[in-house]
């Protein structure tokens, strides 16, 4: 098999090649750091690890003397900026922690490490995991994998970039509103946003810790379930994390949709009539009821109330999260003044970019003493309401599909003047996060730019099983696939 062969495929291909010692690790981590080198321009990675080939030559060390490896043995992962990996900078994206380094490891970065995964390198985001477009990272965009025009989408764009253009076998993001399903979209990938809880967000540096979630993003389904099989369980560490036995994945997906309940959101897809990839949604609706689906439109009442209700509990946690950055531990330190007032002003001012001092300023303002009833406490009221009505949806339905997003990627500059503009872009993906139900992009074909559009599945908590058995049957069986 030809080297730029290898660097194509996913998770469970590679560990055969690895595990027959066809190839060595050592080997397949330099096809990637080559595959780094050629992509480099797209500013996925903000550091390439120097000690990745010294743990693939340890691992196969391991192989060679028969003794027992994991279940990532020798293959090749790219972290999220937000993610502690001991001994190694992580900045979030942001000139405030720029010097920062981690000084223990993510219980999901330690998953991966304990399986014998190689950690090649750390990956661009918008800063603090606040954006949709990549476009807020302190250290410059990333770019579309398919398109340099385009946004690589966000917050998790570096990672679902590194994916698609094989500069690693797999990536982990962080998804608060859409962060791993939206870039994953964008350019081609499978990415998930599993269960609140499933995930251990233990060494994440917290954006709103209620909402988000660690998730892997893979070349294909099967990988993806895989991969969450792996990182899922309870942690001592993060008591949001769920106690119930983790599943195997892939011997629980079913092999087909034949008899599935699915549905969509009236009130919902209303939203995306006006646009050019609505004939593309209807297609595979038809798709599923020719192989056995039903698919039924129904109506949430208020379901477009998630958008506004997600940004005022998440720039509320931000806010919180966000004050222990002052520039007296950690964090760049921009004056020496006596004055601990002004050296938190400066510091601040200095260190954040324009997106977080925003949402940092909404969050306040929601917190305020004047409007925290009219705001935080009525958001968390809907919160409510909006999980209740979902959970009655799963009630009868196996399944809620809908698109990932308006459409393909934007333009890069299109929408960054405008923040109420990037964050109606996230009107599909963050109903997920305020319910806490797991989501699902999965690739199904290409828009009018020839640019990749995602599908997204959503099932009932602890249903992963669920998502991926639709998502897999999409995935091999969808005329407008990625396949074609």
């Amino acid at each position: 098999m030809e080297d730029k062969e290898i660097v194509k495929l996913g998770i469970l291909e590679t560990l055969e090649l690895i595990k027959s010692q066809t190839i060595t690790s050592e080997y397949l981590t330099r096809l990637y750091l080559s595959q780094i080198e050629k992509y480099n321009y797209k500013n996925a990675l903000l550091e390439v690890f120097d000690d990745a080939i010294t743990r693939a030559k340890e691992i196969d060390e391991k192989i060679k003397s028969g003794q027992k490896v994991g279940k990532l043995a020798g293959l090749c992962f790219v972290i999220k900026d937000n993610m502690l990996y001991k001994g190694k900078k992580a900045t979030c994206a942001s000139k405030f922690l720029e010097n920062f380094v981690s000084p223990y490891t993510a219980t999901a970065v330690q998953k991966l490490l304990d399986e014998d995964a190689v950690i090649i390198g750390r990956a661009n985001m918008d800063e603090f995991a606040m954006g949709g477009s990549n476009e807020n990272s302190a250290y410059g965009n990333c770019k579309n994998a398919f398109s340099d025009e385009h946004v690589s989408g966000g917050s998790s764009g570096g990672s679902a970039v590194a994916v698609a253009c094989n500069m690693c076998v797999a990536s982990l993001g962080s998804d608060t509103g859409g962060s791993v399903r939206q870039p994953s979209s964008f350019n081609g990938v499978c990415g998930v946003k599993p269960t609140y809880g499933r995930i251990s967000r233990f060494g994440i540096v917290a954006f709103a810790s209620s909402l988000e979630q660690v998730g892997p993003i893979t070349k294909n389904v099967k990988d993806n379930a895989y991969l969450l099989e792996i990182l899922a369980g309870f942690d001592i560490h993060d008591q949001t994390t769920r106690r119930e036995e983790v599943p195997n994945y892939l011997d629980s997906m079913s092999n087909g949709v034949k008899g599935m309940k699915l549905c969509y959101c009236k009130q919902l897809i209303e939203k995306y009539k006006d646009s050019k990839y609505y004939s593309k949604f209807y297609d595979v609706i038809n798709f599923f009821v020719e192989n056995g689906a039903t698919v039924d439109e129904i109506d949430i009442k208020n379901i477009e109330l998630a958008l506004p209700t997600y940004y005022i509990i998440a720039t509320a946690e931000a806010t919180s999260n966000l004050g222990r950055f002052d520039g007296v531990k950690y964090t760049t330190r921009t004056c020496s003044s006596s004055d601990i007032k002004k050296l938190y002003v400066e510091s601040r001012t200095a260190g954040f970019g324009d997106e977080v001092k925003r949402r940092i300023m909404l969050g306040n303002y929601v917190l305020s003493s004047g409007y925290f009833d009219a705001y935080y406490n009525k958001a968390k009221k809907v919160q409510q309401y909006i999980s209740n009505s979902l959970n009655k949806v799963f009630d009868d339905y196996d399944a809620m599909i809908m698109p990932v997003a308006y459409g393909e990627a934007f333009k890069i500059g299109e929408k960054s003047k405008d923040p109420v503009s990037m964050y109606l872009e996230d009107m599909f993906t963050v109903i997920a996060n305020i319910a806490g139900v797991p989501a699902m992009s999965v690739p199904y074909g290409f828009g009018v730019n020839n640019l990749p559009l995602g599908l997204q599945i959503l099932t009932k908590n602890l249903c992963e099983s669920k998502m991926y058995t639709i998502a897999n049957f999409v995935e091999e069986n969808y005329k407008g696939g990625m396949h074609d």
